[in-house]
């Protein structure tokens, strides 16, 4: 595993997309935005700590629900008005997650925004948790599992398909049709992810990178031959 990512000399159009959770943050914002909502007394602490502590085993292993996860995930954001959730997420930032952007993922994300690349973040995380993150990095582009909206309060449910394993390509691909863009437009695609569960996207990539990825993705990539860097201090 290498800390730095020499990138080759552009010869063409590149995509560059990254995992959020764990690769551009040494953290995960689902679970903090959770932690966060308990500590201010939002939701139970209690009961929603041990949930949110069994969901993220199941992501970690592999055996997450996705739909099941999402309305749990996503019944507090229908309980308040947009704009104390604004002002929640705001302190959010400030306290839970900026402390998790390190200079690394910067420095990677400003490498290929100069490069000119397409760069996108793409999470299973919620866009309304994930938005402002995504915009703190400078990245133009979100590609995330979207939360329901009726006349400007949140539904609780989740809308289209998630961003989630084999959906990531789904909305990826749907993403560039959008721009009149299909996967061979890019003399080079790019991945950084350090989940397993993101094996659908790494394989879908010309070049897939392994981020202090868990052990299942540190196995996949040694054994297709990929790169593995790490973007911890």
């Amino acid at each position: 595993m290498t800390s730095d990512l020499t990138l080759p000399p552009l010869d063409g159009r590149e995509l560059a997309l990254f995992d959020l959770d764990n690769t551009l943050l040494s953290g995960d914002s689902d679970f903090e935005w959770a932690q966060f909502l308990i500590g201010r007394g939002v939701i139970d602490g209690e009961l929603h700590a041990a949930k949110n502590r069994d969901f993220y085993q199941q992501y970690v292993d592999g055996t997450l629900d996705i739909f099941e996860f999402l309305d749990f995930q996503l019944r507090p954001l229908a309980r308040h008005e947009r704009a104390q959730l604004d002002a929640w997420h705001r302190e959010f930032m400030a306290t839970r997650i900026l402390p998790l952007i390190g200079e690394r993922a910067r420095a990677l994300v400003r490498a290929h925004l100069e490069r000119g690349a397409l760069c996108a973040i793409v999470t299973a995380t919620n866009s309304f948790v994930t938005g402002p993150i995504a915009r703190e990095f400078g990245i133009p582009h979100l590609i995330a599992t979207i939360p329901a909206q009726e006349d400007g309060r949140f539904t609780g449910k989740p809308r289209g398909e998630p961003s989630f394993r084999e959906g990531k390509v789904t909305r990826v691909d749907a993403w560039l049709e959008t721009l009149g863009l299909w996967r061979g437009s890019f003399a080079r695609s790019w991945f950084y992810s350090d989940s397993h569960n993101d094996l659908p996207l790494l394989d879908w990539a010309s070049h897939p990178v392994a981020v202090d990825p868990d052990a299942r993705l540190a196995a996949a990539a040694q054994a297709k031959g990929w790169l593995t860097i790490s973007l911890r201090p």
